[in-house]
């Protein structure tokens, strides 16, 4: 049963060796996202799950762990997700998808040490019925799960955003955010997946998977931050 989730965004930028001297920017989304943890680490899971897109157009869901990095972005960096692999072993292994990395890198800053961590990479293109029923699963791999769930909102709030200027972005990630302030669980359901495709709005799906998995669960949801630097709407909230 889903006892705790926590909602963060998943910029590379959320790490300061990829922001450099940006850093401070967001200082205070980063401060939001481990108070979140702290949230998840109080609900005293059995398991947790680290849930966010995949990179690419695919839809579906698949298990992931291992090693991550951040030397796409120019930054000599690993993350470690899970019990990764010998060298050898992981040789022919994809990294983590960039969205995990990041949480595996929060998960590493927070110093997580409470329950077993797995990986979950959700497809952008995953339907919101295929998205509820691998949440409803998840929820059910042990008496007590948390999620920690990694995604953005749109990339389209302003001219200068990765994609470009979109009137309808703020409402969408007003709608969003909103929703996922108050655990409004149909709220999150009712996102429209070609909307979201549209406005680069990569958190659609795993918060569309917290949905099923909190099915019953009865948590209350608290908005700890909200707001769009670089024209991409980025929101921490938890849910106990």
């Amino acid at each position: 049963m889903l006892v705790a989730a926590a909602v963060c965004p998943c910029p590379p930028l959320l790490v300061p060796e990829v922001a450099a001297g940006a850093a401070p920017e967001l200082d205070a989304a980063r401060a939001a996202c481990l108070d979140a943890l702290g949230v998840l680490a109080a609900a005293r899971p059995e398991l947790l799950v680290l849930v966010g897109p995949g990179d690419g157009r695919a839809a579906g869901t698949r298990a992931v762990n291992g090693r991550g990095t951040f030397r796409g972005v120019g930054v000599d960096l690993d993350v470690t997700l899970g019990d990764a692999p010998e060298e050898g072993a992981a040789a022919g292994r994809p990294p983590l998808p960039q969205s995990l990395a990041v949480g595996a890198w929060l998960l590493g800053r927070a110093r997580w040490a409470g329950a077993p961590v797995e990986g979950l990479a959700v497809g952008v293109r995953t339907d919101a019925e295929e998205c509820e029923t691998a949440g409803r699963a998840l929820a059910r791999r042990a008496g007590r799960v948390a999620l920690l769930v990694m995604g953005d909102g749109s990339a389209c709030r302003t001219l200068k955003a990765p994609g470009y200027l979109d009137e309808r972005a703020a409402a969408f990630d007003a709608r969003a955010a909103a929703a996922l302030g108050a655990a409004d669980l149909e709220a999150l359901t009712s996102l429209d997946m070609t909307l979201a495709d549209e406005l680069q709005a990569a958190g659609r799906a795993p918060w569309q998977l917290l949905a099923g998995a909190a099915r019953g669960a009865g948590l209350t949801g608290r908005l700890l931050y909200e707001d769009a630097p670089y024209g991409v709407g980025y929101t921490v909230a938890v849910w106990s």
